[in-house]
């Protein structure tokens, strides 16, 4: 038998971010992919992906997705058999977040999404000229399927999101917390702090991996998945029912 996984997207991100996770953790899990365009909580997103998800399946979580999955394990932990937390965090909105996260809404609303996009992702990334170079027309192509108007509903959701310090100490299944070691959004100290707090959690640091590393480092963050999902129990799950009105 197979895990069921969910794979939860970040601000501003699809399936794109995910790409080659898919294919690489195919043999061992069936994988879905969540994205929260058009949500504007994190309470809304985590019950769309409540409402989407098998009965029992493990979570990972990039970045915003992270929180999702956070609030998933809130709502119903009795349905989340193992959690992944990827360049992600738990502390409460900053001093000069919304001011700064207003600025890249002026540019998404001013200039359009593909200058928002210019502006956004290279300092997420490591700082490898070739592979940035590599990465940008994809993830550039990401942001633009996006609006304006969905990213403010995402950013309204990041500095309205939920208090979830308290959530980390009673998580009881298997929890891998990852980062990269150039992500300064997200960085590996962070995680180490979230790391105290839930218990026999594990920190994997994919090196040369800025705030994008599933799609920076692919092979890395499948391997770290891949060990990750092996700490988890496989379940027997219950054949398919087709229910007929006569």
């Amino acid at each position: 038998m197979r895990q069921s996984l969910l794979l939860l997207s970040g601000l501003l991100c699809d399936e794109t971010i995910w790409s080659d996770i898919p294919k690489r953790l195919g043999d061992v899990a069936d994988v879905r992919v969540a994205s929260f365009r058009g949500f504007s909580s994190i309470p809304a997103m985590a019950e769309h992906a409540l409402e989407t998800a098998p009965a029992r399946f493990a979570v990972a979580g990039h970045s915003m997705g992270g929180r999702v999955a956070l609030e998933i394990v809130r709502r119903a932990p009795q349905r989340v058999t193992g959690l992944a937390l990827l360049n992600t965090g738990v502390h409460a909105v900053r001093d000069g977040e919304a001011q700064s996260r207003g600025q890249l809404l002026r540019v998404a609303y001013e200039r359009g999404m593909s200058a928002l996009a210019a502006a956004w992702l290279p300092p997420m990334m490591a700082q490898a000229p070739v592979q940035t170079a590599a990465l940008m027309p994809r993830l550039t192509a990401m942001i633009e399927r996006s609006t304006a108007d969905s990213y403010a509903g995402q950013v309204h959701a990041m500095l309205n999101r939920p208090d979830v310090l308290a959530v980390l100490p009673t998580i009881g299944v298997p929890t891998l917390l990852l980062s990269g070691s150039e992500d300064t959004w997200s960085p590996v100290s962070q995680h180490e702090t979230m790391r105290r707090r839930i218990p026999h959690a594990t920190l994997f640091e994919i090196h040369g991996a800025g705030h994008l590393s599933p799609v920076e480092r692919p092979a890395a963050v499948a391997i770290a998945l891949r060990e990750w999902l092996d700490k988890i129990p496989v379940e027997h799950q219950p054949p398919n029912c087709s229910v007929h009105s006569l």
